[in-house]
């Protein structure tokens, strides 16, 4: 079975990733899953590209073959594109899902529903050895609920309605939600790649 290092110790984004890729019969280690510890990229990038082929390239160096990472974030229209880059720690460090979601919450009280359109973006950075890196972004478009609801998912999930929808991300059943994130949409165009690994 092919093998390919997935950069992140996210448990969630880790299980998803496994999850997509084991469809094309690819193994997905993540760096939770490796005998060694790897220390925590600074993520110094002012892109989501940057960002993400940092961590690709520096796990692929390292371990001389195809490493796969994402960068990923929700961005709010009438936050002007806040929180962006710094989603995972928009509440500050340690990083605490929670905490953003409230902070996002308390900032988007006073817009009116109509104005609420959100989306979240995912770039994926392919790196292997003596190669160009590749990169393929994914959206989903939606909106900020009010509150937080639904036990599923992580990061965003419970205020984040997808188009179409009326319930949260993390009310969705798993398997759906893997059908419609701006993940999965990223993967999606990675598909053909995927085929030549």
């Amino acid at each position: 079975m092919k093998k390919i290092i997935v950069a992140t110790k996210n448990k969630g984004k880790a299980k998803e990733f496994k999850e997509f890729f084991a469809s094309f019969d690819i193994e997905a280690i993540s760096l939770l899953d490796l005998p060694e510890s790897i220390p925590d990229i600074e993520e110094t990038g002012t892109t989501f590209e940057e960002n993400a082929a940092l961590k690709a390239e520096e796990i692929s160096e390292r371990f001389n073959t195809a490493v796969i990472a994402d960068d990923s974030g929700l961005i709010i229209d009438a936050l002007d594109g806040r929180p962006g880059l710094f989603s995972a720690r928009y509440a500050g460090e340690p990083t605490n899902d929670q905490a953003n979601i409230e902070k996002v919450l308390q900032e988007m009280q006073d817009v009116p529903e109509k104005d609420r359109n959100a989306r979240f973006i995912c770039v994926l950075a392919i790196a292997q050895p003596d190669q160009d890196t590749i990169f393929k972004t994914g959206f989903c478009e939606g909106e900020i609920g009010s509150e937080s609801r639904g036990s599923h998912g992580f990061g965003y999930d419970p205020i984040f309605i997808p188009q179409g929808y009326e319930v949260t991300m993390a009310e969705l059943d798993p398997k759906e939600k893997n059908r419609i994130s701006h993940r999965k949409n990223a993967i999606d165009h990675l598909e053909k790649w995927l085929h030549t690994l």
